[in-house]
């Protein structure tokens, strides 16, 4: 097995980590329920980064962080991407939070078409003619989705749009993807310090008084940003950004079964016909993809060669 499909191999396996993370967040928001979305964020990132410097110290070195911290444009790269992370994550949370599970499904399933775009313009990334035909059919699938999902559509559409442009960043910036987050936290972290504080203010108090059982699970939100964070990162460095694109299928599938079988959101018939198109269009790509990574039969050699 050749590096580019080592890579591919290794990067799977993120990847899907990632999104297995990702797609049951929804019942870990359950947990922090009372807590505002604004809040949860700024108690995120008080968590994330003292996780992400313990990891660095124990399996790692500083040397790579300080080189990033010395180095503007990987900084201002840095800044960008914290910025975007940081309003999708609000965005989720507060989706979630406010029963918008299917705007919050309907986002992720506009970020691989927003994801793909970006890897064909930026990147110069290809496709094959099946998997445009897999995009093709996904698009049709998204876009009816969205024309019965108006009134939040906005919030799909910043969501997608924020997480894409994030990961096109973090792909491309000069650090690896715990570097990379750490920075990132120690950026947001004077703002997330300040709601902090904020809150700290207010009658309710902050959602570390909520008791023992909230104040566990807000603590838990260093770990559950952390992980698969960093499985991202390293997913989007060792694969086409495309592929990455497309595989951000799964975080939203297991939403929307979530939102189906747990949450007892209703399922219009256009829903599951698009959804079905959806899936079925991942299917296709994912086929494609495995079918690439194949030697080429004779004939197929012979085909190609006859402009195929």
């Amino acid at each position: 097995m050749d590096s580019a499909k080592q890579g591919n191999a290794s990067g799977l396996f993120y990847a899907l980590g990632a999104h297995a993370v990702w797609g049951s967040m929804p019942l870990y928001l359950l947990l922090v329920k009372s807590v505002p979305a604004l809040e949860f964020v700024a108690w995120r990132l008080v968590f994330t980064l003292p996780l992400c410097l313990l990891i660095i110290a124990l399996f790692a070195d500083f040397a790579e962080l300080v080189q990033v911290l010395r180095n503007r444009r990987t900084m201002l790269t840095l800044l960008a991407s914290s910025t975007f992370i940081g309003v999708n994550w609000f965005l989720y949370i507060f989706s979630i939070q406010s029963g918008y599970v299917y705007a919050a499904s309907l986002g992720y399933y506009i970020l691989p078409l927003t994801m793909m775009l970006l890897g064909l313009v930026f990147l110069k990334e290809r496709l094959s003619r099946r998997q445009w035909w897999a995009v093709g059919i996904a698009t049709v699938g998204v876009a009816a989705l969205a024309a019965g999902a108006l009134t939040t559509l906005w919030l799909s559409v910043s969501m997608g749009v924020t997480f894409g442009v994030y990961g096109l960043l973090r792909k491309t910036v000069a650090a690896g993807p715990l570097v990379g987050l750490t920075v990132e936290s120690m950026i947001l972290m004077p703002v997330a310090l300040g709601i902090v504080a904020w809150y700290w203010t207010t009658a309710e108090g902050p959602a570390m008084g909520q008791g023992t059982g909230v104040a566990l699970a807000v603590a838990g939100s260093g770990p559950m940003t952390a992980i698969p964070l960093i499985m991202f990162a390293t997913a989007a460095r060792r694969m086409p950004y495309t592929v990455i694109g497309f595989l951000q299928f799964t975080s939203p599938t297991i939403v929307f079964l979530l939102g189906l079988l747990y949450f007892g959101e209703e399922l219009k018939p256009v829903q599951l016909a698009c959804f079905i198109a959806i899936w079925a269009a991942a299917g296709l790509f994912t086929w494609e993809l495995l079918r690439g990574a194949k030697p080429p039969s004779g004939d197929e050699v012979a085909s190609r060669g006859a402009g195929d």
